[in-house]
């Protein structure tokens, strides 16, 4: 069976990834387009053989076009496309925010409209083509097998998101993973404070395995002074902190993991209520500090 032509609008780290990952599971990429200098370089990389096209001229070329462009942009893009979309034509997006409703002009049109968005941060180099995750898919049930069809040439598989549960969903990945980020960045810089000449090296193989457990036996997995009711290092740690939104962001996870410590019933209700109020009260002193 000939596999159907694919274009891609925009070529920041995702579109052109995608766009190489089409390639290499033999769907012919009729063109791609780049705003910017650096997009196109990252196209002519990633898919030389590619044409760098418009927008317009690769919905009229193609027969599954993807929206690879900012959240902020979207709506823009789908009213400027509009005018040459056609009946039985696929048009997906990539954001994770936004489930189908924001293709819906396109979809009156008798465009099917999908949301695809990888589970996945993206450097916009080679290092992402080889890359395997999962996509959040919300799309018509009719289109089910169609879209499943997709994610697979994409090297993914599927996970189906409610429309109206996109938010939920991007909020997730966004806290599992940027929010993560931060706090290493964090931990790093303490570990530079204290004289450590590789703070990276201290830390990966630790924070490695804190992941991988955590991933393997949720729960199960966490380990440290507030499961131990350890009231005295975790003050110890806040006084610790010379920056204050490292303190801070400590403080948080603290409470948020005495509270889950509690309810998974790692940690007695006795040692939780004094934990609690030390926290509690290093709130009020942190405010007033303000």
């Amino acid at each position: 069976m000939t596999k159907p032509r694919v274009g891609v609008v925009g070529a920041g780290r995702v579109g052109a990834v995608l766009a190489a990952r089409f390639e290499r599971a033999h769907y012919p990429v009729v063109g791609i387009s780049a705003r910017s200098q650096t997009s196109l370089a990252r196209a002519q990389a990633l898919v030389p053989q590619v044409a760098i096209s418009n927008p317009e001229q690769i919905v009229r070329s193609a027969d599954v076009v993807v929206l690879a462009v900012p959240d902020g942009v979207l709506n823009h893009v789908v009213e400027e496309i509009s005018p040459v979309v056609r009946a039985g034509q696929v048009v997906f997006h990539v954001s994770g925010r936004h489930g189908r409703s924001v293709l819906a002009p396109l979809e009156t049109q008798g465009v099917i409209t999908m949301a695809l968005h990888p589970a996945m941060t993206f450097t916009g180099t080679e290092l992402d083509v080889e890359r395997a995750c999962a996509f959040g898919v919300t799309a018509p049930a009719e289109a089910h097998a169609l879209a499943e069809s997709i994610v697979v040439a994409l090297g993914g598989t599927v996970v189906e998101i409610a429309e109206t549960d996109r938010i939920a969903y991007h909020a997730a990945l966004a806290h599992g993973s940027n929010h993560v980020t931060t706090v290493i960045n964090q931990a790093l810089d303490t570990l530079r404070h204290v004289g450590a000449s590789d703070p990276a090296a201290v830390l990966r193989p630790l924070v490695e395995a804190a992941v991988s457990n955590t991933l393997a036996l949720g729960d199960q997995a966490l380990t440290g002074p507030v499961l131990r009711g350890d009231v005295d290092t975790v003050e110890a740690h806040l006084a610790a902190f010379d920056d204050p939104e490292t303190r801070a962001t400590y403080f948080a996870l603290a409470r948020a993991t005495s509270g889950r410590a509690q309810r998974m019933g790692a940690l007695d209700e006795a040692a939780g209520a004094r934990l609690d109020s030390v926290l509690t009260q290093r709130s009020i002193e942190m405010e007033a500090g303000r």
